[in-house]
């Protein structure tokens, strides 16, 4: 909006796929200003952001934000690379929610997250059950603007990122080119980018306090976005 201060803006999970699609799309838009990343360590961001070390396997958050309007959350591992659910349960959960209670108190107004298709905290599948979870807790948190995003399978180069391909990603990514118009839209896998791009224009719009995106919106809102 014109004339209006750039946000002041945090990012946790900025190393991860979509945290990385979200550096870069906050990076080019005239309505952000400063951008913190939280990091388990420095290096590796762009020149504008600023690095804020954090140790997720602690209680709470042992860092304080600075001063932000917007905050954003792309936390999220697996329980192969967490090693157990406890240790997903932490990252997933705990560390999530405990950047949520720092962002408000440094702030912040808008919360964006990085959530899951199926997500609802009375499945029996304990990855839906956490993220369902998170999504409860943040709403009861009562913010200003919430929005949470619901991608479905994630499309995105992993291993540009020091991460392990997974094997779902690696065929779908094969098979999206010649099959991938046969899936539904609300299942049909998503790039990372395109959550991103969904994600920023939500959280910077005017809105109801709590919005939903699943995977088809995300898609829908990013093609708007990058048409204008």
């Amino acid at each position: 909006m014109a004339g209006s201060p750039s946000a002041r803006v945090a990012v946790a999970g900025a190393t991860g796929l979509v945290g990385r699609a979200l550096l870069a799309r906050l990076a080019v838009d005239a309505r952000v200003g400063p951008v913190t990343a939280l990091v388990r360590r420095p290096g590796g961001l762009p020149a504008a952001v600023q690095p804020l070390v954090v140790d997720w396997t602690r209680p709470g958050l042992d860092a304080t934000l600075p001063s932000i309007d917007w905050a954003f959350c792309a936390l999220g591992t697996t329980i192969k690379v967490a090693g157990s659910q406890a240790a997903f349960r932490a990252v997933d959960v705990d560390a999530v929610l405990a950047f949520a209670a720092a962002a408000r108190a440094a702030g912040a107004n808008r919360f964006g997250l990085v959530s899951a298709m199926g997500a609802d905290a009375r499945s029996s599948v304990f990855y839906n059950r956490c993220k369902g979870e998170v999504e409860q807790a943040l709403t009861a948190q009562d913010w200003p603007r919430l929005v949470i995003a619901r991608p479905s399978l994630l499309l995105g180069e992993r291993t540009a990122l020091g991460q392990p391909q997974r094997p779902a990603e690696a065929l779908a990514q094969r098979l999206m080119p010649a099959v991938g118009w046969l899936i539904p839209k609300a299942l049909r896998p998503i790039s990372a980018d395109a959550v991103a791009t969904a994600l920023a224009e939500a959280v910077a719009a005017p809105g109801e306090p709590l919005q939903i995106l699943p995977s088809d919106a995300l898609q829908a809102l990013a093609e708007c976005s990058l048409k204008r």
